[in-house]
């Protein structure tokens, strides 16, 4: 890693952004300095910083040592804790392998500019040779978070490709013949951010104000009994660590946060009237 000027700065973050917040500031900042879109002479090394910076802050461990020991965590020559030779530069940087037809195969977003792939939906400029050709596949949401297994046809021949799990949407799997992205179709009931997973469950008048037990529906598709507390508030959030999306290349897993939404009657009968009547007189 060969950054030298402070992460922060490239980005234009405060130490206090979210992780929303610096990934934002990195897509903006990408776009603005991509060599194909901008042509002055420095272009390209600012990108190339660009990427290097967004390395740093997107990973929490990273961020971590860059917070605690500056650049000299990265530095080979003081043993830092990121200093090793080899270390995976750019924010794409995901790598998966398999053996089996066609070939052994990885995934890999490290050279930043393959980014121009991400944003602009078509083949790198800069690269030399013959394209291969490419397919994209559309994958449902839990495919895509669990993993699975899909056929595609090439040259008149099927191949079997696997979903790696924690894949999302334009994550790219390079084989020796072809390349194959993924097109991730939204969910009814699931939203996803990174890899923390977001669900809106509503509750029921009752059960937020005494309380009670509620059944949530999992990625896995079985489903999760939590307790709710009396006097539960509009907007509340509970949060499952590491129940979210599993990380590519990677042993962890996001989080899964419920948020609850009370669902207000909209129609009562006269019992009911006459006790929301007394309630109220009893609140006041």
């Amino acid at each position: 890693m060969t950054i030298k000027r402070d992460p922060y700065d490239i980005l234009g973050v405060s130490k206090n952004a979210s992780g929303t917040e610096i990934k934002k500031a990195y897509r903006q900042k990408a776009l603005e300095y991509h060599p194909d879109r901008n042509k002055a002479a420095d272009a390209e090394d600012k990108f190339k910083e660009i990427n290097e910076a967004y390395e740093i802050l997107s990973d929490p461990q990273k961020k971590q040592a860059y917070d605690q020991f500056g650049h000299s965590a990265f530095d080979p020559s003081s043993g830092g804790p990121f200093s090793r030779s080899g270390q995976a530069s750019g924010p794409y940087r995901y790598t998966y392998y398999t053996s089996g037809s066609p070939a052994d195969f990885s995934f890999d977003f490290s050279d930043p500019f393959d980014i121009f792939e991400t944003f602009f939906g078509s083949a790198n400029p800069f690269r030399s040779g013959p394209q291969k050709p490419h397919y994209s596949i559309k994958v449902s949401f839990l495919d895509a978070a669990l993993g699975a297994e899909k056929t595609i046809l090439h040259q008149g021949k099927q191949y079997k490709i696997k979903v790696p799990a924690g894949a999302s949407d334009g994550t790219r799997i390079r084989f020796s013949d072809f390349d194959v992205s993924f097109n991730v179709e939204p969910h009814h009931q699931f939203q996803r951010d990174g890899y923390d997973v977001f669900i809106d469950y509503p509750i029921s008048l009752t059960t937020a104000v005494l309380g009670g037990q509620i059944q949530v529906p999992s990625l896995e598709g079985d489903h999760i009994s939590l307790k709710i507390r009396p006097g539960t508030q509009p907007g509340s959030v509970i949060r499952l660590s590491g129940k979210g999306v599993k990380h590519l290349n990677s042993a962890r897993h996001g989080d899964f946060y419920v948020k609850l939404r009370i669902s207000i009657p909209k129609k009562l009968n006269r019992r009911q009237k006459i006790l929301f009547q007394e309630l109220a007189q009893t609140l006041k």
